[in-house]
């Protein structure tokens, strides 16, 4: 494992900053306002001469209740998996009382501390650096992370205070996980789902609805597989998404979208299915995303409600009907495991590899079974299929006039090589070009037999008409 420096500090004193200075991300959000960090939020820092782990935390405001309280619970678990403190102050604030007690709290930890002096652009530096001096602390550093400036000292200081014997090189992100999505409406139960699968309070929960700001990243390792859960910010309706840091959020719930191979999207059963929930599935179908529905707190409902809200599932989710709908519990753990299983089918047939020759065999099935209505007394003619990609499986089909043929007969055949290949909850997209066969020369696709049944056919049409 990487050693770990946890960024420790009050509210809106620069440590989401920092954290994207250190990792060159942009992956925490950063507004001129307090407590918008919550979540511990974890980057890998590779500048310097050792990799390190670098969390961000939310800010100690010495609330002990509501949002606060947890926040500050987080910060503590941060502290406690840290072997280097970096303490980040205000220059522009200057020494706080608040500073004294959350200094006395890290000395308490018995770890190593840095204090670094944030926001010392545009200031008296040796002034700003003296007011901090009397915490007595050997490493002392003036920083304007928003320049990026001091990043490199900060560094060098605390590299020689991690341990030796930590120094086995891990990825930020395992490359063989499945990554997953957990996306929704404000409180879904997202970061509950999340906690339950891990078997700790990891993220922070409340009734309070948009808790979650960042999209935080947590690995998982569950039944022999690798995953990457990600959990995002629950998506209102544009018409109510009035603060600039929601927009931010919702921005980054979609790149997170856009990163992830399967997407689950969190339904509570307890309320109808709204139009918010289909747009986010609308941003799944144009990502290509592979997808199954959580439908959430469906413990205690009764067998009428039950009823209810299946047929109301079933009605406005026909146009994805290929997606798996699974009935969980986030709170009390019931359905997890079909629904983990679910991701995995998600997962595996997004990412299947198929072959031309047998998507060539399929299309000639699909074609003898039923053809593409007439354009013009003529009928479009598809001659051979090859894989375009996968996560969304694309399937690029080669023939003449393809321009002609009708969304319903698109449908036929998606649906078609849906049913042969098992593509459970993942789109499928199927494109059409025409031209000339560049396999021509090498053995025709279609054999001459095939070929002179399927004129045949087009005869017969011609006389019934």
């Amino acid at each position: 494992m990487l050693p770990v420096i946890a960024l420790v500090g009050r509210p809106n004193v620069g440590k989401s900053t920092l954290f994207n200075a250190l990792t060159r991300t942009r992956d925490a959000l950063v507004a001129d306002m307090p407590g918008l960090t919550r979540d511990r939020h974890y980057g890998v820092c590779r500048t310097g001469a050792r990799p390190f782990v670098v969390v961000d935390t939310g800010g100690l405001s010495g609330v002990d209740e509501g949002i606060d309280a947890l926040t500050a619970q987080q910060v503590r678990l941060a502290i406690d998996e840290a072997q280097v403190l970096i303490f980040v102050v205000d220059a522009r604030d200057g020494l706080l009382p608040q500073d004294r007690s959350i200094l006395d709290e890290l000395r308490r930890s018995g770890k190593p501390i840095i204090t670094a002096v944030n926001k010392t652009d545009g200031l008296d530096e040796q002034n700003a650096m003296a007011e901090f001096a009397v915490f007595g602390i050997a490493h002392t550093l003036p920083l304007s992370a928003a320049h990026n400036r001091g990043t490199e000292e900060l560094i060098a200081a605390a590299l020689p205070l991690l341990p030796e014997d930590v120094h086995e090189e891990l990825a930020p992100e395992d490359k063989d996980s499945i990554r997953v999505a957990i996306v929704g409406r404000p409180n879904a139960g997202k970061s509950t789902l999340i906690n339950r699968l891990l078997g700790e309070d990891r993220l922070i929960v409340s009734d309070v609805a948009g808790t979650t700001r960042d999209p935080i990243r947590v690995p998982l390792e569950r039944d022999g597989k690798r995953y990457t859960l990600i959990d995002t910010a629950g998506v209102r309706r544009r018409a109510r998404v009035e603060e600039a840091v929601e927009k931010f959020s919702v921005i980054k719930t979609l790149q997170s979208m856009a990163a992830s191979q399967v997407v689950v999207l969190m339904v509570d059963a307890r309320e109808n299915l709204a139009d918010q929930d289909l747009t986010l599935i609308g941003h799944v179908l144009e990502e290509g995303r592979a997808l199954v529905i959580a439908v959430n707190k469906w413990d205690g409902m009764d067998t009428y409600q039950r009823e209810q809200c299946q047929r109301a599932l079933e009605r406005r989710l026909a146009f994805v009907d290929w997606a798996k709908q699974v009935f969980i519990s986030a709170l009390h753990g019931s359905g997890l495991r079909e629904l983990m299983r679910a991701v995995v089918r998600a997962h595996s047939a997004a990412t299947r590899e198929l072959g031309s020759s047998d998507l060539t065999k399929t299309l000639e099935r699909a074609y003898e079974g039923y053809q593409p209505p007439l354009v013009r007394g003529h009928a479009p003619k598809l001659r051979f299929a090859h894989p375009g990609g996968n996560n969304p499986p694309t399937i690029v089909i080669h023939g003449s006039r393809t321009k002609h043929i009708a969304p319903a007969y698109r449908r036929y055949l998606e649906n078609f090589f849906r049913k042969r290949y098992k593509l459970e909850g993942t789109p499928v997209r199927i494109e059409f070009r025409d031209g000339d066969n560049p396999f021509a020369g090498k053995r025709n696709v279609l054999t001459e037999a095939q070929q002179r049944k399927r004129q045949r056919m087009i005869r017969e049409m011609k006389k019934r008409k």
